[in-house]
């Protein structure tokens, strides 16, 4: 079945994951993010994150929710490309034939304290980083920061608050010289939408927030929209683009996205911290997470996703992990948390290939999960370059051969059950869709040894 994707109306919603709703997040059998968001009851704090006061900063990471038990692993994603202020070139990333002087400059001047102060507005931290000649890339607390000279793309999951970095990215990048050019902003809907904090109670409330920003910068005038059918798992985007592109072929932009959930039992224990030794003696704290994200990493073959790159690792306590990698322009990062119940791992690339179904089958096959959402989202040039997408396949299945214990074949049918595009904007073009694993096929590899291969057709 195809969906259309459409605007999002302003009584419209995200609606919970039908196979992750958690029953607290509904009302008389409405999702929450269906209903319209109550006034707080501490209407001056609401009022205060309307604003582009930033005198919080140092505090606003500190605040807490009370856990539940399970984890929103799905992402927040902001993507904010700038231009030098009275420019009309639309910079992006950096192309390899700009000037080594470039490289260096423009977001990439702005102090690591700032950087802080932006990760504090979403309610985390930067934990490490790597850096080339061309972009640097942050493992934060909540998933993970890329800052190119003129481009900034931050991914946060959990109950963080993505879009508080606004006002403060404004701010810090005009003392550089820059002003907004494209924004992006997009999410799956949440499985546990009433454990979010505000500005993220509902995608109506987060198309407010942005709005509330428009005396910041006229360029944040954008549009939002949902990809997918609202009863199951659906995408929604919003796209500010006030972009006039150079007339290159270097030029061109795209990302692809994988979201995985549900992810085989086997694998996920890799990402428990307990599962490897701990501090030893003569180590310190610091070598020690060092040493043990570095095994899960091979032990989990996420290394061979990202040949040749700088591969910057993190095991987190009790469980979790994340991953960024950085190879010349592109980057590429993974972020799994492997609570039963709500297991998750994604993997998010702006790699410029010409097919992706190479990547796509290694990343399902790594992780073998009963059901997966794949988006992706490109400008017309950049979807020109490429030969084929996961979307305009006439067959809707993926299928993974492996070979049992008794050194029998076998394979894991994945199905495409839902498929939505639509071009927003100038000539940005966003597609997603949901892919299920057949029940019978995953009972049978989860008895089995480890995969070998995976073809797509």
């Amino acid at each position: 079945m195809t969906y259309v994707a459409s605007n999002i109306p302003a009584n419209l919603e995200d609606s919970s994951n039908s196979s992750g709703e958690n029953p607290a997040d509904s009302e008389n059998g409405v999702p929450l993010e269906i209903i319209p968001p109550r006034a707080s009851s501490n209407s001056a704090f609401v009022e205060s994150f309307y604003t582009d006061d930033t005198s919080d900063d140092m505090n606003s990471g500190d605040i807490d929710r009370h856990y539940t038990g399970v984890f929103e692993g799905p992402e927040k994603t902001l993507e904010v490309c700038f231009r030098r202020i009275g420019s009309l070139i639309h910079h992006g990333a950096m192309r390899a034939s700009d000037s080594p002087e470039s490289r260096v400059g423009g977001l990439r001047k702005i102090a690591r304290t700032d950087l802080d102060r932006v990760c504090a507005r979403a309610r985390c931290t930067i934990l490490s980083s790597i850096s080339n000649q061309y972009l640097d890339a942050y493992v934060l607390s909540e998933s993970s920061l890329f800052v190119y000279p003129y481009m900034a793309v931050l991914k946060t999951c959990g109950t963080t608050t993505l879009l508080r970095c606004i006002a403060i990215l404004i701010e810090l990048a005009r003392t550089v010289g820059l002003e907004i050019d494209w924004v992006g902003y997009s999410r799956k809907n949440f499985s546990f939408p009433g454990d979010q904090a505000f500005p993220h109670e509902s995608f109506h409330q987060e198309l407010e927030y942005l709005s509330s920003h428009h005396n910041l910068s006229e360029r944040l005038q954008g549009n939002g929209y949902t990809l997918g059918p609202v009863t199951s798992d659906h995408w929604f985007v919003f796209v500010a683009d006030q972009t006039n592109r150079a007339n290159s072929q270097t030029d061109t932009d795209r990302v692809l996205n994988i979201m995985m959930f549900d992810i085989d039992q086997t694998v996920a224990s890799h990402f428990y911290y307990d599962q490897y030794e701990g501090q030893m003696e003569g180590e310190s704290e610091d070598e020690a997470v060092s040493r043990i994200s570095k095994t899960m990493t091979r032990r989990a073959g996420i290394d061979s996703l990202c040949p040749g790159a700088v591969i910057d690792p993190r095991a987190f306590e009790p469980c979790g992990y994340s991953m960024n990698a950085i190879l010349f322009q592109s980057y590429s990062t993974m972020h799994i948390t492997p609570e039963d119940g709500s297991s998750y791992a994604s993997f998010e690339t702006n790699q410029r290939v010409s097919s992706y179904n190479s990547l796509i089958n290694n990343v399902i096959r790594m992780f073998n999960p009963k059901r997966f959402v794949m988006t992706l989202m490109a400008d017309e040039l950049g979807l020109e370059q490429m030969d084929s997408t996961p979307f305009d396949r006439q067959e809707s299945k993926i299928i993974i051969p492996y070979a049992t214990s008794q050194g029998k074949g076998g394979s894991m049918c994945y199905k495409r059950s839902q498929i939505a595009s639509i071009q927003v904007e100038d000539d940005c073009c966003c597609m997603m869709g949901n892919w299920v694993v057949n029940e019978d096929d995953f009972s049978k590899r989860a008895r089995s040894s480890k995969s070998r291969s995976m073809t797509i057709s």
